[in-house]
């Protein structure tokens, strides 16, 4: 079998040892479970978990089965796979991986953990597949950025997930592969699924993508073989989608090698990331002018965060939720008004209010040079606020909270955690579920934590 990039990942993938994690490497994994349980169930009054929740229902495990989080029922690997994935997604609120590509990694998070349930995976087999999820998947985001050709990010998540849940099932290296290939070949998502006026789909296909992943897994796992060099061939992913070869050169764990998690960010705002820094700025101009006082906005960003959040006329004049959480004119309007940015700012209410669209009407953004040379390290963002008596304020954020350069410390993500799921979970219920994530390495049943997020 010639070693082509899907076998270099199988044979990483195969290699990868618990004892190759550091204590720190743990216990950014255990954060990346917290916060994912968290969005998710803040999410479970939106449209599309709900759609997918619904779906799940109809369709009950002949094995244990995986809990669909805040419901009363199992249901598929598969099927949770892909509702709870809607769930961590929906809200626009879980970790990012910035890089020639950006993703958005603990998108695979439900996937390796449904089928954790299923094999009654202990809490050490599953911190190992997630690591090597987020491995792959952000290995290849440093790689070459689909973005460019048109298409989605999501398309990592799937080959990322079919890494970890291939761990997660300890397979032979053979079928690793062919997980790989599998999973690769059936990954190419549109990126019209993040342009122009966004719909319930840019919440859900990453959820998708990674149930392709899970599955194309469990397919190998019975000897299922995929299109091989999946890659490299005539019609593979080089010649199709990349129109260049592509290798990854270094893995995590080797050699001293930094896993790519620790370069992940945790995100303190429910917005698109780039937008991240922007918050913060307005929050700072916010204590010092107040709305109504403002003539001008001029904002300073970096090309990345122009092209997909400031470019299209949608994102200038949003109609739903997806689109406003994805307009960078729309958050810093809406903060600035408001003093604040939560879940509730992207209500239907707030997003065709009169008031931020004739904030947005006195902004001007434009993309400077010198921000480009700081991204993807960091994401700036510059807010000068000119008010009606000439007077001018200016503020920058470079690496807001949550950055992996300014990450947030376990306080402050119990913290973010408990204001999104106190309406849903009882205070005895939040804190149980906070400490078996702290000690998640040590369960020997990943569900005792599951079993805590059926809604009794």
């Amino acid at each position: 079998m010639t070693k082509n990039l899907s076998m270099r990942i199988a044979e990483y993938i195969k290699d990868l040892r618990y004892r190759d994690l550091d204590q720190k490497t743990i216990d950014e994994t255990k954060k990346r479970i917290l916060d994912s349980i968290g969005v998710a169930i803040g999410a479970l009054h939106e449209a599309p978990y709900i759609i997918a929740r619904k779906i799940a229902s109809k369709t009950r495990s002949l094995g244990k089965g995986s809990v669909i989080w805040g419901e009363n029922f199992r249901s598929s690997p598969e099927n949770a796979a892909f509702a709870n994935g809607v769930g961590v997604r929906v809200l626009d609120f879980n970790d990012t991986y910035l890089s020639k590509e950006a993703l958005h990694p603990s998108d695979m998070i439900p996937a390796i953990i449904a089928l954790g349930e299923e094999l009654e995976a202990d809490g050490k087999q599953v911190i190992l597949s997630i690591v090597a999820a987020y491995e792959i998947a952000s290995r290849l985001a440093d790689a070459f950025s689909v973005r460019s050709v048109g298409v989605d990010h999501v398309t990592y998540i799937a080959i990322g997930t079919a890494a970890g849940v291939s761990k997660l099932m300890d397979l032979p290296l053979e079928r690793i592969y062919h997980a790989i290939n599998l999973a690769t070949n059936e990954a190419i998502s549109l990126r019209q699924s993040r342009a122009g006026e966004l719909s319930m789909w840019k919440g859900c296909t990453a959820a998708n993508s990674a149930k392709k992943g899970l599955f194309a897994t469990l397919l190998a796992s019975e000897g299922m073989t995929g299109p091989s060099p999946v890659f490299e061939g005539e019609f593979g992913f080089f010649n199709v989608i990349s129109k260049q070869k592509f290798d990854i050169e270094r893995f995590g764990g080797l050699e001293g090698e930094e896993f790519r998690i620790h370069r992940t960010s945790i995100k303190y705002w429910p917005v698109e990331y780039h937008a991240m820094s922007a918050v913060e700025a307005s929050l700072k101009l916010r204590e010092k002018v107040s709305a109504d006082q403002i003539n001008k906005i001029h904002v300073k960003t970096f090309t990345v965060s122009y092209r997909i959040i400031v470019k299209d006329p949608e994102k200038w004049d949003p109609k739903t939720r997806e689109t406003a959480d994805h307009s960078l004119p729309y958050i810093i309007a809406r903060t600035l008004i408001d003093g604040r940015i939560w879940i509730d700012s992207f209500t239907n209410e707030k997003v065709l209010a009169q008031d931020v669209r004739e904030l947005m009407k006195k902004m001007y953004i434009e993309v400077d040079p010198e921000y480009d040379k700081i991204y993807p390290e960091g994401i700036p963002n510059t807010v000068m606020i000119e008010t009606k008596d000439k007077k001018t304020y200016t503020e920058t954020s470079i690496y807001p909270p949550g950055h992996f350069r300014n990450p947030l410390d376990w306080r402050s993500l119990e913290e973010k955690f408990t204001k999104l799921v106190k309406e849903y979970l009882k205070p005895e219920k939040i804190q149980s579920v906070i400490e078996l994530v702290k000690k998640f390495d040590s369960l020997g049943n990943i569900n005792e934590l599951t079993e805590e997020l059926l809604l009794k």
